[in-house]
């Protein structure tokens, strides 16, 4: 591949185990296969699978790069056979199995989206996986439409804010959870019609209280554990409880009457094990429905803080803190 180095800088983590084992190592330049292209990358996402990932207990596909990461911008450098677009030179952000906590990442060519003009390359970096996971649960599975009302769990956090944002855009009531006042407050200005604080509230009987006794069409959960049963009471009748996460356990006793009395869906998903063409699809949404929002500045990805590929330790602490309003990101100086 002609202009690319035989060599690059790239994370990967020396066991399972917590954010001491995050580490740099010097590693060929991967080669794009089929259907793929080489991305030299400016940006990759921090994202809670990536910890998972580095604890053991999400690892990737049988056949992909143990190297983490799931979502990067950068330029196309070499495009694999049966590709004609993205060309050589453009600039894109994509969504990958992973691989992208490297200087170069080899991504499907139909999981590249363009950057949108008001982001520079490396705000990008913050868009695929947390646009893909907000769109396909939300409004694909979630069936979220106007004049609805929706409770996103987690709402400072990178998914929070951008399905705070889609959400608000779609005409949806939004209301979200976070840890302190700073964070409700950032909730709000993002768009959330009320937030609450689920160290000092019961976001039940907030819900309740908050929809004159209804409840809430759709819940956007990534704890699980303990807020299951919670979950079933705050929704509305015929409401929608979506899972994306645990960060507690992902088994509960539970008692599903609720299920059947108020006609309830549960639903949710993951990306990482689907296919390229189930993907594509959610690509090509994202493309029509999402895009030209972000090419106007309607919705915006909101960027915490960005590292040193380097510092990856210290990116994946930060993560692990909860501390963050928005996304983390880290950058190969590319």
């Amino acid at each position: 591949m002609a202009g690319i180095p035989e060599s690059m800088r790239q994370v990967r983590f020396t066991g399972a185990g917590g954010p001491d084992v995050v580490a740099i190592e010097t590693a060929p330049v991967p080669r794009p296969g089929p259907g793929q292209v080489l991305v030299e990358v400016v940006a990759a996402g921090i994202n809670r699978p990536d910890c998972l990932q580095r604890a053991g207990n999400y690892p990737p596909p049988a056949g992909a790069t143990d190297v983490p990461g799931l979502e990067i911008s950068g330029r196309v450098v070499a495009l694999g056979a049966g590709v004609s677009r993205p060309a050589v030179g453009e600039e894109v952000c994509a969504l990958v199995i992973s691989g992208g906590y490297a200087e170069y990442c080899v991504a499907e060519a139909p999981l590249c989206l363009p950057v949108p003009r008001p982001l520079s390359l490396r705000e990008a970096g913050g868009l695929p996986e947390t646009y893909f996971t907000v769109y396909d649960n939300v409004f694909t599975r979630g069936r979220l439409k106007a004049g609805e009302s929706i409770l996103i769990h987690g709402g400072s956090s990178g998914i929070g804010s951008t399905a705070i944002q889609l959400a608000r855009h779609a005409g949806a009531k939004v209301f979200a959870t976070a840890g302190s006042a700073e964070k409700c407050a950032f909730c709000i200005e993002l768009g959330a019609n009320a937030a609450i604080d689920y160290r000092n509230q019961d976001f039940v009987k907030e819900i309740k209280s908050l929809t004159a006794g209804r409840g809430v069409d759709e819940i956007l959960d990534m704890v699980g554990g303990s807020y299951t049963a919670r979950n079933f009471s705050a929704l509305a009748v015929e409401g929608r409880l979506v899972q994306i996460a645990f960060l507690q356990s992902s088994k509960v006793e539970i008692d599903l009457m609720p299920v059947m009395l108020k006609r309830l869906t549960f639903t949710g998903s993951t990306l990482r094990a689907r296919t390229v063409a189930q993907k594509t699809e959610v690509a090509e949404a994202l493309r029509r429905d999402v895009w030209p929002l972000l090419e106007t500045g309607t919705v915006r990805p909101v960027i915490h803080a960005v590292f040193p590929l380097e510092e990856a330790r210290a990116a994946h602490a930060l993560m692990e803190s909860s501390a963050h309003l928005g996304k983390i990101l880290l950058e190969t100086g590319r």
